[in-house]
């Protein structure tokens, strides 16, 4: 079947084609037959009962500096002329993001939504894992410094990071004596409203950091991600270098755990985070990435399996 395809995303001359997700799912779906279109999260709007995106056609192939065509800007009334809208946007998770996912969720008994808008909305990436502590290593939310220096005290080493951060921005470690985790807990109460994330420091990450990668509740591969020099940040975006991987005993409990849920909930697309072959760190189901490495280093193709789960659904 051919379907009409609404892509909902950042700005394509921005995007690294060499590692870029939804790119790939974008050449999968034409290679198929499927005709794209693409705008911005900031396009949306709701007039008349209706929910409308200025869009522009668009045809993708594999040539950097050249990598995207756009046709005319048209009106598209995504319940009634797209089959499929694929909400790709990269983070951060504000309140433009959350509206994104309310007025998407207004067409949702005519048009598909990947992943499921509501879903998305209530699953953050470092709120929904919480559902899932006995994987996780010992986590605090807070903007306390007290308890942030209590737990220092406890687990000696710490991380600090963003709870709505993404591509692995604004993580900090901390180190035995402390010595700047009252200025940083300062800055962060400053900066974000929300509490913060802070977890002990697993030395393990020196090995990597796994990005495991789900289809419509089933894992369809993974990539052990491996911080560079001096860093202790393993995202790709960040300068970790990718590495082929198996997954542990222990991961495939946790993902026998986690895939389910993620089915239930809709969310056909997700990644999540393990260090040291037991720990979840963050389960992603907003623009998770990773599948071009994944692809290259076992030979699957992740794009097909994403588009033959959205057909099933829409059959």
């Amino acid at each position: 079947m051919s379907l009409r395809v609404a892509v909902q995303m950042d700005p394509l001359d921005q995007i690294n084609i060499e590692g870029d997700s939804t790119f790939a799912i974008m050449l999968g779906a034409q290679a198929r037959g499927h005709v794209l279109y693409h705008y911005l999260a900031g396009d949306l709007s709701w007039s008349g009962g209706r929910l409308w995106a200025h869009a522009h056609p668009v045809t993708v192939q594999r040539q950097a500096g050249d990598h995207h065509r756009l046709g005319e800007r048209v009106l598209l009334d995504l319940g009634r002329d797209v089959d499929v809208v694929l909400m790709r946007q990269d983070p951060p998770f504000d309140l433009g993001y959350i509206t994104a996912t309310h007025l998407l969720e207004r067409i949702q008994d005519e048009t598909l939504v990947v992943n499921d808008p509501a879903s998305v909305r209530n699953a953050p990436e470092k709120v929904w894992v919480l559902d899932f502590a006995e994987y996780m290593p010992p986590t605090l939310v807070t903007r306390s410094l007290a308890l942030a220096r209590e737990f220092l005290a406890e687990h000696g080493e710490i991380v600090v990071k963003p709870l709505h951060g993404n591509g692995g921005k604004a993580v900090f470690k901390v180190g035995r004596g402390g010595e700047n985790l009252s200025s940083l807990i300062e800055v962060f109460n400053a900066a974000y409203r929300e509490p913060h994330v802070v977890q002990a420091f697993l030395p393990q990450i020196e090995k990597g950091d796994k990005r495991i990668v789900f289809v419509d509740g089933e894992v369809a591969g993974a990539v052990n991600r491996i911080p560079g020099e001096g860093e202790i940040r393993s995202n790709l975006a960040v300068g970790g270098k990718a590495a082929k991987t198996d997954l542990t005993d222990r991961e495939r409990e946790i993902c026998d755990r986690l895939g389910p849920e993620m089915k239930a909930r809709g969310l056909l697309f997700v990644g999540i985070d393990v260090i040291g072959g037991q720990w979840l760190t963050e389960i992603n189901v907003t623009s998770p990435t990773g599948i071009v490495a994944i692809d290259r280093f076992n030979g699957t193709d992740t794009p097909a399996m994403i588009w033959d789960a959205i057909e099933r659904k829409l059959a």
